[in-house]
């Protein structure tokens, strides 16, 4: 049997709005957000479990979704450390495929968020065998999802094209 994950990105936040990168920053969901995790809620009563990572904005978007199954947190599906540049102008973290193997000052590289979730489903493998599994959290765990799971394209590829925001993307683990 397989894990089914289906990823969602946290709601849009304050910080989204105004530009600006939050990274380990708990960040504020917006009212746009507000209303984003209620038609999440709405379109994701099939799953068996829910994760999320333990910022505040992705355990707001799941609370705020009204879904009932079990939620639980982990560290290890939160945004990439952007160090001394977290709550930046998202401008300051460009170009961020520099960022994949070198970690920003004070903080992770994307491969580090890579390998974080890496670890995250092999427990899921482990526990969740045979469930729909619901994992919010932010951009570079979906960049580590695609190439761990996904297109299989290169991090570099992966975190330097547009992020193309959709309605959640799906994965056997």
């Amino acid at each position: 049997m397989k894990v089914r994950l289906v990823y969602e990105t946290h709601s849009t936040t304050l910080d989204n709005e105004r530009g600006i990168a939050t990274g380990w920053l708990p960040g504020e969901l917006s009212e746009a957000g507000l209303r984003e995790a209620a038609e999440l809620g709405g379109r994701r009563q099939d799953v068996d479990v829910v994760f999320s990572s333990d910022l505040r904005r992705a355990v707001h978007t799941v609370e705020a979704a009204g879904l009932k199954m079990p939620h639980f947190q982990d560290w290890r599906l939160r945004e990439c450390n952007y160090g001394s540049l977290n709550g930046s102008p998202r401008s300051a973290l460009e170009p961020r495929a520099q960022r994949v193997h070198t970690p920003f000052p004070g903080g992770q590289s994307y491969f580090e968020v890579m390998e974080l979730t890496r670890s995250f489903l092999e427990d899921l493998k482990r526990w969740h065998n045979g469930q729909k599994v619901l994992v919010v959290a932010h951009s570079a765990n979906r960049w580590s999802l695609d190439h761990l799971l996904g297109s299989r394209a290169s991090l570099e590829d992966l975190v330097a094209a547009p992020f193309d925001w959709r309605p959640g993307w799906e994965y056997e683990v």
